[in-house]
């Protein structure tokens, strides 16, 4: 591979080509000028409904990873495949001498992916973890909030993010399969982004207490059903001075406006329902830089709700997503990061990660345990 600090253009190599590969990376890999589509590994193309090489005729296509790897002129892998390949996938890569990106959940442990940092470091090769929520519209107005300098919420002491919809009918696929020691389930398809948003506003917590259950099931994780897959998660990340984060998940909830955030302060509240436009917006079609791409309709506004202490009332706001700087972010970041080889300029290090999987691991020992786990 040549040194991406001589090149202007990185060549990206995606491995796998389901919903993940089609949807959130390759139309954002074609939106970044400084990226290019190099190749893509496909394993049975004929046998799918998804066919890269008919899809991307101009990329270099493979249906094994040795050959794919040795592609010298291959800069950047983009793993794509079902969460329990990561980790053997990463590593292949990054023993190969190439950057790797791997999509959420990064690996099932955190001991896996301290492993593939301390290789990454080795070779001197970047890693990063497609947490790509972080770009949410909505996300990024609570940041805001959250960030300015007049403080309009005050103290925050409850912080609630959720992701609750009704979907009683089991998942088809690694999603309704996949077991949770090997990164299935709810908590690390859905749980790994609300968690890593908690992460990304109030680092990590002192102590976690948490319930795993499926709905679908009637079922409580606990020692008598270690093997649980669970659809509906309910975990509270408790920080100091008194501020508690709840993240929820569930599959049972029969609303027309599903919650989505719910901060609360000494000075003010924030709610927000339903979910950021750019996953469906994506699947219907349309594309980075289309007009409208990431901009929600005006009735799923926030509302801002702020306290007056002179008089003691209480006056609600309409308060609109901040501008949507969308997905693209996250692969004009990531680009930048590669053509100069800088950990410290990734959107998202693998550390962040592997921060994220360990709150995640003391959900699950909370579950299992029915205690409160101590972080700190």
């Amino acid at each position: 591979m040549a040194d991406a600090t001589t090149k202007s253009t990185v060549n990206v190599g995606v491995i796998g080509y389901g919903v993940s590969a089609t949807i959130f990376h390759i139309p954002f890999i074609a939106a970044t000028p400084s990226l290019k589509l190099h190749s893509i590994l496909q394993r049975n193309p004929a046998a799918s409904a998804l066919s890269a090489p008919r899809d991307h005729p101009a990329a270099r296509h493979f249906t094994a990873l040795a050959p794919f790897l040795a592609d010298a002129e291959l800069d950047l892998v983009v793993v794509t495949t079902t969460p329990e390949t990561h980790f053997s996938l990463a590593q292949e890569a990054l023993r190969a001498g190439k950057h790797v990106l791997v999509e959420k959940p990064f690996v099932p442990s955190a001991a896996e992916a301290d492993a593939l940092i301390a290789l990454a470091r080795e070779r001197r090769r970047l890693l990063c973890v497609y947490q790509n929520r972080r770009w949410d519209g909505d996300f990024r107005t609570v940041q805001k909030l959250l960030a300015a300098a007049d403080r309009p919420l005050g103290r925050v002491v409850e912080f609630e993010t959720h992701f609750d919809r009704l979907r009683l009918d089991k998942p088809t696929g690694w999603k309704g399969a996949l077991g949770i020691d090997r990164g299935g389930s709810a908590l690390y398809d859905l749980g790994t982004h609300l968690i890593d948003q908690v992460y990304v506003l109030f680092g990590a917590p002192r102590s976690v207490f948490a319930s795993l259950a499926s709905q679908r099931d009637g079922l409580r994780a606990g020692p008598q059903r270690p093997d649980l897959q669970p659809d509906s998660v309910t975990a509270q990340l408790f920080y100091d001075a008194g501020l508690v984060a709840l993240v929820r998940i569930a599959v049972a909830s029969v609303e027309t406006r599903q919650p989505r955030f719910w901060v609360r302060g000494t000075a003010g509240s924030y709610r927000k329902a339903g979910l950021d436009p750019q996953e469906p917006q994506l699947k219907r079609g349309l594309k980075p830089g289309d007009a409208g791409f990431g901009a929600e309709a005006a009735e799923w506004n926030g509302k801002l709700t702020l306290f007056d202490q002179a008089d003691g009332s209480t006056r609600e706001l309409d308060w609109p997503n901040a501008d949507p700087v969308t997905y693209t972010e996250f692969y004009r970041l990531l680009a930048d990061a590669v053509l100069r080889n800088r950990e410290q300029d990734l959107p998202v290090p693998a550390e962040q990660a592997r921060d994220v999987l360990r709150i995640i691991e003391a959900v699950k020992e909370s579950a299992r345990s029915h205690r409160e786990v101590d972080l700190s």
